[in-house]
């Protein structure tokens, strides 16, 4: 497991305050360790592609991040420039009010609106923010996100009450089936954890312990 489970790391750096120095360093280690990707705000986009290029790793943003509470034109809008600066992966949260309110019409647009404008360009991950929810609206949030055409469905942003657990991740693959991706994220800190989460079902990780993870460290790191 330790050799492959670099390839199902997207190397993550979300803060708020993240520099230049960070992004470069995080690159640097992404294309030493030959983990699937770096996760990068979309200010950090271009940078990330140019530091990345000829490398296989892929560069990852997040749309609508960390609320979810955007507009379904503003996360395809933001979703087309990230694309053109370079993301080939975008990560998005869903309106997660709306699933509460039961307004499945507007998640499943809101979804809908970030897989078409990444369609044939980029993976779309769909965040469900799974710390935020009940048992039926997780099921909810993945089902509509299969029908709006996502790639993927995703636990967190790392920025909740929460991250990923064990059972959330049996519950999504549960209800995606075999064919949509399941990325984990948010506390995933040591190997152990990361390869628990992968039994369960998930196919990526999203963490910004990529090295401790891949060097069977342990890190203190919340995303």
């Amino acid at each position: 497991m330790m050799s492959n489970i670099a390839k199902m790391i997207d190397h993550t750096a979300l803060k708020a305050d993240t520099t230049k120095d960070t992004i470069e360093k995080l690159c640097k280690e992404a294309s030493e360790y030959k983990f699937a990707s770096v996760c990068v705000n979309p200010t950090w986009v271009e940078t990330a592609a140019q530091l990345l290029k000829g490398s296989d790793v892929k560069v990852c943003t997040v749309i609508g991040f960390p609320l979810g509470a955007n507009t379904p034109e503003t996360k395809a809008f933001e979703t087309k420039d990230a694309i053109e600066k370079g993301a080939t992966e975008v990560d998005m949260v869903i309106n997660i009010g709306a699933l509460k309110d039961k307004n499945d019409e507007l998640v499943e647009r809101d979804i809908r609106a970030v897989a078409s404008a990444a369609k044939g360009k980029a993976l779309s991950k769909v965040i469900i923010e799974t710390s935020l929810l009940t048992e039926e609206e997780k099921v909810r949030a993945c089902e509509i996100a299969v029908r709006a055409g996502a790639d993927y469905v995703k636990t967190s942003t790392g920025f909740s009450s929460g991250g990923a657990t064990v059972e959330d991740i049996e519950l999504m693959r549960k209800t995606v089936g075999p064919e949509i991706g399941v990325k984990a994220s948010g506390g995933v800190r040591d190997t152990e954890g990361a390869e628990e989460l992968v039994k369960a079902g998930a196919t990526r990780i999203g963490a910004s312990s990529g090295v401790s993870i891949v060097k069977g460290e342990s890190s203190n790191s919340d995303y």
